[in-house]
């Protein structure tokens, strides 16, 4: 198995972890206490573990060649307990992307530190294969272990951000919407895994990602 796929995965699993402990911490801390007593405010990849999102659909993705996505055990959120129900519901939603984004720049200013350390910095940085002494190429294997771990984090939060349930974009959306609206589209919900493998089918979300991965690498030559 090779370095990429061993980050990769050890990635996804971090990145699912702080994003439903997000939820679950945000949840708690605007009146609903119920996935902090279940544990859910973990990096603990175990309690958040979902056999099709954690499983499958990254399994699939690392076999075809695809980016790893998917998603974990949704985080059981009480709106009744929630202090506005409405509101609240829509920042404990956002949580989850917002976590991975924040990893991700974590992960961009660690990575451009790296500069500061010779030889070959832009190798480093961009988590090329340096084949140098062996500070070097232990500096190598760090960069791409950021660089997975910004690349996954992004990837998870843009793809949560997408409005089809059960991803966090739906619940964001439908908070937002008028009743009479809300109550529309989550009744089409129903239909909500059926349209994400369709955008995967035709590569919808290659079209998402290419304009931010063009940003960040960009960002990481300046």
């Amino acid at each position: 198995m090779s370095p990429e796929i061993i980050f990769d995965i050890l990635a996804f699993l971090f990145a699912i972890s702080i994003h439903e402990s997000a939820h679950a911490w945000s949840a708690w801390r605007l009146g609903d206490s119920t996935a902090r007593y279940l544990g859910r405010v973990s990096l603990n990849p175990l309690r958040h573990i979902d056999p099709i999102g954690t499983v499958l659909f990254p399994l699939f993705g690392a076999i075809s060649g695809w980016p790893i996505l998917g998603w974990a055990k949704p985080t059981p959120v009480n709106l009744a307990r929630l202090r506005r129900p409405g509101r609240d519901y829509v920042l404990v939603s956002v949580a989850g992307p917002a976590s991975n984004f924040l990893v991700a720049v974590c992960a961009l200013l660690a990575l451009l530190a790296l500069r500061l350390f010779p030889p070959d910095g832009d190798a480093i940085v961009t988590g090329l294969p340096y084949h140098g002494a062996h500070g070097a190429s232990l500096l190598a294997g760090v960069a791409l272990l950021l660089y997975r771990f910004l690349l996954i984090n992004l990837l998870l939060g843009i793809f949560n951000l997408i409005p089809i349930p059960p991803l966090d974009g739906s619940h964001i959306l439908a908070g937002i919407l008028p009743a009479r609206w809300s109550e529309l589209y989550q009744r089409a919900g129903r239909f909500g895994f059926l349209l994400l493998m369709l955008l995967l089918w035709s590569n919808v979300p290659y079209f998402l990602f290419s304009p931010v991965l063009g940003l960040v690498h960009s960002l990481m030559r300046l």
